[in-house]
């Protein structure tokens, strides 16, 4: 379903297209994610989690730039792994102020079982895609998200 709008043929265009977008965003994502209910993980504690696997330990303010959050969010999001013994805050010896989020033996097992499926998910939904189509779609995805006023 796309626009109802009556304006001009850019407007109708861009509004159809981004009802689109965001649809196929909304329904894509609620079929890869299934699996991280069944963790008990949000999504936000799954790339928490995800980022420190592959990257290594960060400070928060890091994290948050490379999960596009603000760090006041990804503040209560930390909180809620570290409630759950996914990761742990360590103080920099040095300067106190620092301070980097780790992932403890715990959080490690769950990404290193997770993951696997995370990736399954999107090889998954993404095969109905031709490689080239999915190589397009990341260059107009880029393109888009990087786009400046």
């Amino acid at each position: 379903m796309g626009t109802h709008h009556k304006g001009t043929d850019e407007e109708v265009t861009a509004l159809d297209a981004y009802i689109k977008l965001m649809r196929c965003a909304e329904s894509f994502t609620a079929r890869v994610h299934a699996h991280l209910a069944n963790a008990g993980l949000t999504f936000s504690q799954f790339q928490v989690l995800e980022v420190l696997y592959h990257l290594g330990p960060m400070c928060q303010r890091d994290i948050a730039q490379k999960i596009l959050k603000s760090t006041a969010n990804l503040t209560v999001v930390v909180d809620n792994v570290e409630k759950r013994g996914l990761v742990e805050r360590r103080r920099d010896t040095q300067d106190r102020r620092y301070v980097t989020v780790h992932l403890t033996d715990r959080g490690r097992q769950l990404i290193q079982e997770i993951f696997p499926r995370h990736v399954d998910a999107l090889v998954r939904e993404m095969g109905i895609l031709t490689k080239d189509e999915q190589e397009v779609l990341g260059r107009l995805c880029r393109k888009l998200g990087l786009k400046q006023g």
